[in-house]
């Protein structure tokens, strides 16, 4: 605001005081001087600054519970993916494994097998190796 507001205002103001029942204008200007008085005590009286100790004790412990829980969590999260790791690689191990000795088995089963047509085939021979040849004459010669 402009000094020549504040002065219109105060002007006014004065202006209005004086119109103001003599008895008002007294009553008023001793509430004025007695707040002036109240204002000015308590501003110069000495004060005593209280420095309150401001305890975060809590706050320090949750802080430091809470950090060692993370901790904890992070280790014990590395643990628990090493240890999933290698059940997983023993997991992989072993079906290698039975892999192997199922084809193993399959190979022994086909030799068997052949083995067994191998027996089959010569007890199944009328003649043995040895003889057929002879065993061929003997047919052309019968069906002659």
């Amino acid at each position: 605001m402009s000094e020549f507001n504040k002065l219109e205002r105060n002007a006014a103001k004065t202006a209005a005081l004086n119109e103001l029942d003599p008895a008002v204008q007294q009553a008023i200007g001793d509430f004025k001087a007695s707040v002036h008085a109240w204002s000015d005590n308590a501003m110069t009286r000495p004060r005593t600054v209280v420095h309150t100790a401001v305890r975060h004790g809590w706050r320090f412990a949750a802080a430091w519970a809470m950090s060692a829980s993370l901790l904890l969590a992070g280790v014990s999260g590395g643990f628990y993916v090493h240890h999933r790791n290698e059940v997983q690689k023993e997991i992989a191990l072993e079906q290698q494994k039975q892999e192997q000795q199922r084809q193993l088995a399959q190979r022994r089963a086909l030799q068997e097998e052949r083995l067994l047509a191998n027996v089959d085939s010569d007890l199944s021979r009328e003649v043995p190796e040895a003889m057929e040849p002879l065993a061929q004459l003997m047919n052309e010669s019968n069906s002659q």
